[in-house]
Formats: C-alpha cells, structure tokens, sequence
C-alpha cells in the first residue's frame, strides 16, 4: 500500500455482517436468533478469517442475538479467541454511528473485528474503502450478504485517522457452512 493509506503501523478493520437470521413469531428484531443457515455459516466465517490470517486483536459486537450467536460460533473456531466488547450502540448503527465506535478503540489494536447489521456495516466498507483489490468493492456495492466478511487495511498512529475513502478493501468474502 501507499501513503494514501496513511502513515504508522498497519490496522485492519474486519467488518462482519450477522449469520443469516431466523424469524419467529412474536419475537423482537433484538432477540432474533440464528437460523439454521446461520448456524452453518457462522463457524465457515470463523474457519475462514483464520485461513486469511486475519484474526482479530479485538472484537467489537453487537448486542443482539444473532450477532452474539455468529461471534461465538465463529470465535469458538480459533485456538483463543481475542476479547469481545458487546456494544449496543452497533446494533441499527449508521456510518457515523459505526465511526464513532471504531474510533475509539485502543490504538494497541492492530486488527479489530466489528459484528453487526445491514444497512449500516455494508455502508461503512463502502465509505471508508478508497479502493480494492481485484473486484472486491464492485461485489460490496452489488451486495453484502449475511457472513459477508469485508477487510479493510489502512496505516495509522490510531484509530480516530480511520476517514471516509482512507482504506483499501483488501478483501471481501462470503463463506458458507457445508448443509
């Protein structure tokens, strides 16, 4: 990368959309848990950020329970999972919203994993992604499906330098679960 990717060390943003969802009856969009789907694709996300050597040094979740279930489907996939904060203002979060989180994480944080919810995280990586490697952004733009993983790399002293156009989206994949 160049220096339109910043200066200082190399920061990876993770950006992990929920496993696909079930929908009860009489149970609110909150308490929503995985489907059987999800609970196959979870782990595959999990299996598959490790195969990229992309795990993370912390993970940012939200707090409702399908995010929850992906992250402990996924995470149970590592040798020892990294610290988990479950944030409530993720769940429904905007760009601003989302921003507002990431820029507060400890700048010893190299690699930091962020779960949560369409539209807000597909229009995050959208934001923030200045460019791609290979047809990365032109699939994000298409769609950003449930598991989607987009992997954001960028240089900074901190989190609080992550800006709109500011990272290359260095990768985006959808892994899925054998039925």
């Amino acid at each position: 990368m160049n220096a339109r990717y910043g200066t200082g060390p190399l920061r990876r943003l993770v950006v992990l959309r929920h496993a696909k969802s079930a929908w009860p009856d009489g149970v609110p969009d909150h308490d929503r848990p995985l489907a059987p789907r999800g609970r196959r694709d979870a782990p595959a996300a999990g299996i598959a950020l490790a195969d990229a050597d992309c795990l993370p040094d912390l993970a940012l979740c939200s707090t409702a329970v399908r995010a929850r279930q992906t992250w402990e489907l996924a995470s149970a996939q590592w040798g020892t999972p990294p610290p988990v904060n479950h944030d409530p203002r993720l769940y429904a979060a905007d760009v601003p919203d989302l921003l507002s989180v990431v820029h507060n994480v400890s700048a010893e944080v190299e690699t930091l994993l962020l779960i949560g919810h369409n539209p807000g995280l597909e229009e995050l990586v959208l934001a923030l992604a200045g460019d791609s490697l290979d047809d990365a952004l032109e699939r994000v733009r298409v769609k950003f499906p449930t598991s989607a993983i987009a992997i954001l790399a960028w240089y900074g002293t901190s989190w609080r330098g992550l800006a709109p156009g500011g990272a290359l989206l260095t990768s985006m994949m959808v892994p899925r679960g054998k039925k």
